[in-house]
């Protein structure tokens, strides 16, 4: 059981699908569930890219070039 909280509960579903599009983007087989079949380096892969899109997303937006 995770002891991580959200600071907006309300975004974990939105968080859990970026998760999911994430893992689909750099190719780690990430399920549902249970992912002990993966390694260290491919489950820190999928949030260190999360991490990545979401300060290049920010940058975009702080610059002026977002929606």
């Amino acid at each position: 059981m995770s002891r991580n909280k959200a600071a907006v509960p309300e975004a974990r579903a939105a968080l859990d699908a970026f998760k999911y599009e994430v893992a689909s983007e750099i190719g780690v087989p990430l399920s549902k569930g249970y992912n002990g079949n993966l390694t260290s380096y491919q489950n820190g892969s999928v949030g260190g890219y999360m991490v990545k899109k979401m300060i290049d997303a920010q940058a975009q937006k702080m610059s002026g070039g977002g929606a």
